[in-house]
């Protein structure tokens, strides 16, 4: 199937102005060889919608929105704990029934778990809420602490800023690495966290100096993928004990030193498969793999396809 093109946002009285923010600023068209977005906010009764900040939003689209959007989102909302009404139910239902891609982020996904698309899913939440949706939903598989996780035809992420991961993974998915990296950095994002990773980390703001030696290393490390890049090695440069550099590493990025490396890697040859005609071995040597066949082992566990196959999908430029 083609990517989609065209995106329907479903906010309900009392959406979240975050989460409308994010979707509208992901979705927004920016020219310049990025996909040309059909991006539209919609409700139950178009006009002045309510927001959790008190602030009016006037959405001008109706539900008959969803029923042609290749990509629905369902936003968070302040009363998420009251079901949308059968009208919404059963346009989320027909949205996907017909093919669509359907997402949510935070609460949002407590619109999908009351349509039933999450059942016999996984799925996750704002980890604040994750056990109430468990509760509520006992037939669905909730993961308090990914970000996002990806059932194929239903995504859903964690909370707040967490929706910037969803949508950009989605774009990753769908259009490839260098049209998810090229959104990311217009809008002054990481380019990639990985699902797995935990939404909230022990220690977001920096408290010593020893967190500038690792934004050094991380940084070093980004430049010298091509190298083994043992923990032992990293950690001699953070100036800490190997433990040390590990404990730090999990509470500042919420991920392990492995997993990180794993998934840049993984990241920089989908862009040089796209955006190049070097030869897979080659890049199996470039971004740290060692040869080809354990490239596409990983490769194949991340997206599903070798990278050949990948390569077909994503090209930016012709193969040989």
């Amino acid at each position: 199937m083609p990517p989609f093109v065209t995106v329907a946002a479903y906010a309900p009285h009392g959406v979240g102005m975050l989460g409308a923010g994010i979707v509208s600023e992901v979705f927004d068209a920016r020219g310049g060889g990025l996909p040309l977005f059909d991006f539209a906010l919609c409700t139950d009764r178009p006009g002045n919608v309510r927001t959790d900040v008190g602030l009016p939003l006037v959405v001008e689209h109706g539900l008959d929105r969803l029923a042609t959007a290749d990509l629905v989102i369902a936003l968070p909302w302040a009363e998420f704990r009251t079901p949308p009404g059968p009208a919404v139910l059963d346009a989320l239902t027909a949205a996907h029934a017909r093919g669509a891609l359907v997402a949510a982020h935070c609460v949002g996904a407590f619109a999908l778990a009351a349509a039933g698309l999450l059942d016999g899913r996984r799925a996750t939440t704002h980890w604040r809420f994750a056990g109430l949706l468990a509760e509520r939903h006992p037939d669905v598989t909730v993961e308090p602490d990914a970000l996002y996780v990806d059932q194929g035809t239903v995504v859903t992420g964690a909370g707040a800023a967490a929706g910037f991961d969803l949508c950009l993974h989605l774009l990753r998915r769908e259009y490839g690495a260098t049209t998810a990296n090229a959104i990311a950095r217009d809008l002054v994002l990481p380019s990639h966290r990985d699902g797995g990773q935990a939404q909230y980390l022990a220690t977001p703001v920096p408290e010593d100096s020893r967190d500038d030696r690792l934004t050094d290393v991380l940084a070093w490390a980004r430049e010298h993928l091509h190298e083994p890049l043992p923990v032992a090695e990293l950690a001699r440069r953070a100036l800490m004990s190997r433990r040390s550099f590990a404990r730090r590493f999990a509470a500042s990025t919420g991920t392990t030193p492995h997993a990180w490396l794993l998934s840049l890697r993984l990241s920089r040859a989908e862009e040089l498969l796209e955006t190049t005609d070097l030869p897979v071995e080659e890049i199996a040597h470039a971004v740290g793999f060692g040869s080809a066949a354990v490239l596409r082992a990983q490769f194949v566990r991340r997206r599903g396809v070798p990278p050949r196959s990948y390569r077909r999908s994503f090209t930016r430029t012709p193969t040989v």
